[in-house]
This record gives structure tokens, C-alpha cells and sequence, in this order.
């Protein structure tokens, strides 16, 4: 898929001047502590460092440039709410797994390119409603895709917002532009309750909530496409599992149906799975399905066209078939602002909200 410009990732870095010769600088002839006498003119090597400044300020420029990206993404969303981009030790790069970069199709993918990127974005919509408690929707993204290209291609929170639910969005950087499920810390053990423990932490000190001593209330974990594995994992041993209220799979199912029905089995939430027929998941689905029937589980199996929002704000179990392509599934009809609407999240009262707020 086309991706839009990631504008929060400095891809340049600034390394260590290199010394005038192969030796150390210090022990070479052309440093003045060691050329005392020589025929060398000092203007000729206050020269050499005028070029070498001279030379990094494209660099210095560039890394200026990059490190606001951060703050022009939080401005072109201040209409709807507050956005914090920001960085955490938490989030699931870098991996230890991953310090060698990752090698699909015969193509590799550097550890410095694709596997150190420790994004996470936050969102607080307008009006929210302070309680004592914060609901929050994780949603993960999936193959060759980044925190900001999600965020624009998907319009998630533009969904939120008009869905009026009263949650904060969190969106980690995955494996930044490769195609590669891997979820890095998020998929060790207790690795999701640290990661949230981190994002309240950053609200605590970075937002503009007056209640600063909220606690984590019901989590939605949201994922597209590969973001199916982390989920998995998160759900498995992530170490929050009783909070997380709901699972939405996005053309995500691609395996580990045995831990989708493990969390489900024992938190009775709602999980609800939209497939398409050629992202790859339709097999898996089918296959989920049988299952159910088979240990005599009920479950609602509709066209995504069709179904009702009463029929998905009372399925516990839902399997959605659809027309649509992979990546239209969240955005092209809006379903993930359909998913927010029929949740257990509740409502900002639209009456408390300051005029010309929304």
C-alpha cells in the first residue's frame, strides 16, 4: 500500500567528526599541540573546521526539521483534541530480537531503519469527560505501516471523535515500514501492563487533564492486518487481561485462534473480527467459526453491509464477511467509528461540551 510521509522519524544521524588522518587526532602531525615549528599556517586549520562546520549545517538543519515533525503532527490534529507524540522505553521497539534487523522474501530490513522507532501517540478527543477512570482503545498497526501513516490513512481520530465515545486512542510504532508481525516488548511477559503503566504516567505528566491520579479503567485492543500477533500475545501474558474489555480484528486473522478463544472464554467479552476474501484471513475465520460450532458456542456470522447496530452492540462473538479490500476496512465505511459507537466505552455528553469546541 502507499504510505504517507512519516513525519515524526529522524532518519539522519549525526556522527563523531573523523579525525584529520587515520591516526587518533591528538598524535598526528596535524593537530597544533603536536606540529610546533611546522610550515602549517593556523588559518589554514581554523579553515579545516570552518569547512567541517560548514558541512554539518545541512545535517544539523535536517535533524531540526525532523525533531518538529513530532510537534506538526500534534498541531494538525489540535482541532479535535490534544495529540501527545512522544517516546517511550516501553513501547515494543527496540527488540532484542530484532537488534539484527529482519530478513522477509530475501530482502532485509535494518535494525537502524525498521526496529528502533519507539513512537507512541496519544489522544485525548474534545470534551472529554474527566471520572476518576480512563478508558483507553490500543490499536496496533499492521505490515509497512507507521504511527503517523495510520493515523492518516485510517483517520482513526477523526472516527473517534465523531463516535462521542469518552476513551483516549494509544497507537504504538510497530516494526516501522516492514512486513513483519512481531510485536517486540508488547510480547513479553507482562510486557502490556509496563506499556500502560508508561502511558498513564505520560498523561499524568504531559496532558492538559486536571485529574492526575485516574486509574486505567477498560481497554480495547484494536489491530489491523499483523497486528492480530501482538494482540495475541498481550491477551496471553500481556498481564493486563482482566481490563481488556474487547478485541477488534481488522482483517487480522492469520492465527492463534486458540489464544483469541482462550481470553474470550474466560473474560466473556467482545470480540469482534471483520475478514475480507482476499487479505488472507477468510480461511481462519471460517475455520474460528467451525469451532464455535462445534462446542455449541453461539456467535453472530453477517455481511458487513448489513448488519445492525443493534446486532453489534449485543454480539459478544461477531464474524463480519465484506466486499471490501484490506486496507478499506477500517476507514472506507467508517467501521472502526462503528466498532467505538456499539463498545462498552461511554458517551461525552456533547451538552457539556463548550461551544465551538467540536
Amino acid at each position: 500500500m502507499s504510505i504517507p510521509p512519516n513525519f515524526h522519524r529522524v532518519t539522519a544521524e549525526l556522527e563523531e567528526p573523523r579525525s584529520c588522518c587515520r591516526q587518533t587526532c591528538h598524535d598526528c602531525e596535524f593537530h597544533p599541540a603536536t606540529r610546533a615549528g611546522s610550515a602549517w599556517d593556523e588559518r589554514m586549520f581554523a579553515g579545516t573546521w570552518q569547512y567541517r562546520i560548514m558541512a554539518l549545517i545541512p545535517i544539523l538543519l535536517l535533524a531540526a526539521h525532523t525533531a518538529t515533525a513530532a510537534d506538526t503532527l500534534e498541531q494538525s490534529y489540535a482541532a479535535f483534541g490534544q495529540l501527545i507524540v512522544t517516546q517511550f522505553v516501553t513501547a515494543p521497539f527496540p527488540h532484542p530480537a530484532r537488534a539484527e534487523g529482519h530478513k522477509y522474501k530475501d530482502k532485509s530490513y535494518p535494525a537502524k531503519d525498521h526496529y528502533s522507532d519507539s513512537t507512541v501517540a496519544i489522544f485525548i478527543p474534545v470534551g472529554f469527560r474527566e471520572t476518576g477512570q480512563i478508558d483507553f482503545v490500543v490499536h496496533f498497526h499492521g505490515w509497512n505501516n507507521t504511527v503517523a501513516g495510520t493515523l492518516q490513512s485510517f483517520k482513526l481520530i477523526e472516527q473517534l471523535v465523531e463516535s462521542d465515545r469518552n476513551a483516549v486512542l494509544v497507537v504504538p510504532e510497530g516494526p516501522h515500514n516492514a512486513p513483519d508481525s512481531f510485536g517486540g516488548k508488547l510480547e513479553d511477559e507482562g510486557g502490556f501492563q509496563r506499556f500502560m503503566d508508561e502511558a498513564a504516567a505520560t498523561l499524568r505528566r504531559q496532558s492538559t487533564l486536571k485529574q492526575k491520579d485516574f486509574a486505567v479503567g477498560n481497554i480495547l485492543l484494536s489491530g489491523h492486518s499483523g497486528g492480530y500477533r501482538v494482540i495475541s500475545a498481550i491477551l496471553d501474558r500481556g498481564g493486563l487481561t482482566s481490563k481488556v474489555r474487547e478485541v477488534w480484528l481488522f482483517d487480522a486473522l492469520y492465527a492463534e485462534i486458540d489464544k483469541f478463544l482462550a481470553w474470550w472464554d474466560q473474560e466473556r467479552g467482545r470480540l469482534l473480527n471483520i475478514y475480507t476474501d482476499t487479505g488472507g484471513t477468510k480461511d481462519d475465520s471460517e475455520a474460528m467459526m467451525e469451532l464455535l460450532k462445534r462446542r455449541g458456542t453461539r456467535f453472530l456470522s453477517a455481511e458487513e453491509a448489513k448488519v445492525t447496530v443493534e446486532e453489534l452492540r449485543n454480539g459478544r462473538l461477531v464474524f463480519l464477511h465484506t466486499d471490501l479490500g484490506h486496507n478499506d476496512v477500517l476507514e472506507k465505511r467508517k467501521t472502526f467509528g462503528l466498532f467505538l459507537k456499539t463498545s462498552c466505552l461511554a458517551e461525552i455528553k456533547i451538552s457539556e461540551v463548550k461551544a465551538g469546541q467540536r
